[in-house]
């Protein structure tokens, strides 16, 4: 069959079968700018067909009224190329990019995420047909189609290869109020993007002789406490001093991360702690805590805050003229990009209002970033040893190396050897990831809260150094995650993988299935989709990690183990008991908690046990077994009430998933 596609338009036919078999209707025709008005019935599949010829490039909008729709498309032998579902809900845009390879018809497949919820409409139009780009930029800007509009917040990119920014340029809204758009000297805050930078002051201070990585934190900050373990320079650095994390403490204390946070704020709620996570070096878990402390550390040091410290020491010397940490939050900057978020109403704004700097608060451009990244391969300040040291991987007491090293983490993309770390805070996300053996490096900034900056970091990678980037085997699951090599897991295997698993006092996973596809979602964060590698073993596509389940003879998996940046963590599931059996009345009461100064009061509403403090919404707790509650927020997710010498409910010890065992005590 010949297709004649003229221009930029298409035709878009909708497949009709048999309403008992699929239950596909006939919609009529879709042409470029004629969007179609649809209604879809729980468990109905709309599919269209896209004639496209070899090569174009093709970009549909559907907006969701009333139901909330997942988009799969096709190539033209059925093989599955892509899902779409932003996290908007009911209402709000599902952007979908559809590329061609040879000439035939694709398909756009439409279908409810909920089989079980209510009718809901539906506008599906082609916004763009188009031949496929050909050139580097412009693939890149194909990859940033659905964010290149005056509606939506968007992003700035930078690509930085052997020594020349190759490519900037900005998509979308840096002011939705203002219809101010985004460009690339737009300044955004990059989250823990800034931590590289805490360490890299550190390092320029050792490299004088004013401090070495190995001393005690103490010697410099005498309010942390004295947990009867030396905590240095250099676990805090790695992620391994086993201090709490600072926005998990605020939280629990009832603060929202939208207050006003400074410097003296976290400082006192850290002099204030009576124990720690684990012991130093023991573990790797990730903390906002200790880049705070660092950054302390460099201005008790240099006499100068850490602001001016690194604008002097740092921003200055590279040019970066448009970067500087931001330690007041009522300091106007000009060209700032504000952030968003979406839900069922659109847009919102995403308020962020630090002052407090080292784990974060960087304020810079991606023009300004690659300035940074070029410094690693053509310094103007550093040094070899002190880039070395920056990029060597952190070492447990046991020995084991970790993925992560000072301020960043060290590991592989496509067996090419990588260096990068990521951001969020509000609705910003940040990404800089740096290829040094390839003189190499991809910036990307978002103000939308849905943006997978890495994502979309490591899908410019794919284009720049598609010659250089081992390709798998076409019978390789991992490369493909669809199509005819999709591994096919029965019903009863994937029902044995259901429930919780704990992978740390707090930190729970819970695996659930959605639409016959297996879900993980872990304590605080979105849900990710398990790609099947075999029987037992799931590619987690969004993190780079893997998960492989531990059968039983039983009808339940007895464990997982997550392998994730070099280490292999074991999760028990959580094993269910008799809810109806527990006496919620005996855990009642008041109880306060001396190192957040805060206090939480559990009673019981309806059949269940609530948590209620002041400043947060009530949080209800759902037994996990004797004395063992979950809590719904992720600053509160687990609770394990304790008991006096009498067999009666003393105090409790909360956990999430950066902070474990904060104990409060039931008031008389």
């Amino acid at each position: 069959m010949n297709y004649c596609v003229v221009k930029s338009k298409v035709t878009l036919f909708i497949i009709f079968l048999s309403v008992s078999l699929n239950a596909q209707f006939l919609k009529g025709e879709l042409s470029e700018g004629s969007p179609i008005i649809a209604e879809i019935l729980p468990k109905e599949t709309h599919q269209y067909k896209v004639v496209m010829a070899k090569d174009q490039f093709a970009f549909f909008k559907l907006m969701q009224r009333g139901v909330d729709l997942k988009i799969t498309t096709y190539d033209v032998r059925g093989n599955k190329i892509k899902d779409f579902d932003s996290p908007n809900g009911k209402n709000g845009y599902e952007y979908i990019t559809l590329t061609s390879t040879i000439d035939g018809e694709y398909v756009v497949e439409v279908y409810p995420l909920d089989e079980n919820q209510p009718n809901g409409k539906y506008e599906i139009s082609l916004e763009k047909i188009k031949p496929r780009a050909v050139t580097l930029n412009g693939q890149v800007d194909e990859l940033f189609t659905v964010w290149d509009n005056k509606e939506t917040p968007g992003a700035a990119v930078a690509v930085v290869k052997n020594g020349t920014i190759v490519y900037k340029k900005g998509y979308g809204m840096s002011n939705l109020e203002y219809d101010i758009p985004i460009v690339p000297s737009t300044i955004f805050h990059i989250a823990s993007v800034s931590k590289q930078f805490t360490v890299f002051s550190i390092l320029l201070l050792e490299s004088e002789g004013k401090l070495t990585l190995d001393d005690d934190i103490r010697e410099y900050i005498p309010e942390v406490p004295d947990f009867g373990k030396t905590i240095t320079l250099r676990h805090l650095a790695s992620h391994t001093s086993g201090l709490r994390d600072q926005w998990n403490l605020l939280a629990m204390a009832g603060w929202r991360l939208d207050d006003v946070i400074t410097k003296e704020h976290v400082l006192k709620l850290i002099s204030k702690q009576q124990a720690l996570n684990f012991d130093p070096g023991e573990e790797y878990m990730y903390c906002n805590t200790g880049f705070t402390l660092l950054a302390e550390v460099v201005a008790r040091v240099s006499g100068v805050s850490f602001a001016v410290f690194t604008d002097e020491r740092i921003f200055k010397p590279l040019g970066m003229a448009n970067t500087l940490f931001y330690d007041d939050h009522e300091k106007i900057v000009k060209n700032r990009a504000y952030s968003y978020y979406s839900d069922s109403t659109g847009y919102k704004k995403s308020v962020l209002s630090y002052a407090n700097v080292g784990a974060t608060s960087l304020f810079t451009t991606v023009e300004d970033l690659s300035l940074w990244a070029l410094n690693f391969s053509s310094p103007k300040i550093g040094s070899p040893e002190l880039f070395t040291e920056m990029n060597t991987p952190a070492v447990l007491n046991n020995g084991k190396k970790i993925g992560g090293a000072l301020g960043q983490f060290v590991g592989k993309y496509k067996e090419l050897n990588e260096i990068q770390h990521g951001g969020a805070d509000a609705g910003y996300r940040s990404y800089l990831t740096r290829f040094p053996d390839q003189n190499f490096s991809v910036i990307v900034f978002s103000n939308d809260a849905s943006f997978g900056s890495g994502s979309m970091a490591h899908k410019i990678t794919d284009i720049y150094l598609r010659d250089l980037i081992k390709t798998k085997p076409k019978n390789d699951v991992a490369a493909s995650g669809n199509g005819n090599n999709k591994i096919t897991i029965d019903q009863k295997t994937k029902k044995s993988y259901l429930g919780d698993y704990e992978l740390q006092p707090g930190f729970i996973i819970s695996i659930t299935e959605n639409s016959g596809q297996l879900l993980a979602q872990a304590t605080g964060q979105q849900k990710v989709t398990l790609i099947a590698l075999s029987q037992t073993k799931f590619k987690i596509a969004e993190v780079e990690a893997e998960i492989t389940f531990i059968p039983t003879e039983d009808e339940k998996a007895e464990s997982f183990k997550l392998e994730q940046g070099g280490q292999i963590m074991n999760a028990p599931r959580i094993i269910a008991f008799d809810k109806s059996s527990v006496d919620l009345s005996l855990f009642t009461g008041r109880f306060y908690s001396e190192e957040l100064s805060t206090e939480y009061e559990f009673m019981i509403e309806g059949d269940k046990l609530i948590a209620r403090h002041s400043r947060h919404s009530d949080i209800a707790l759902d037994p996990l077994k004797k004395d063992m509650f979950s809590g719904g927020e992720w600053f509160f997710n687990r609770i394990e009430f304790i008991r006096d010498a009498d067999d009666k409910i003393s105090g409790c010890k909360v956990s999430s998933g950066r902070v474990r065992n904060l104990l409060f005590l039931k008031e008389k």
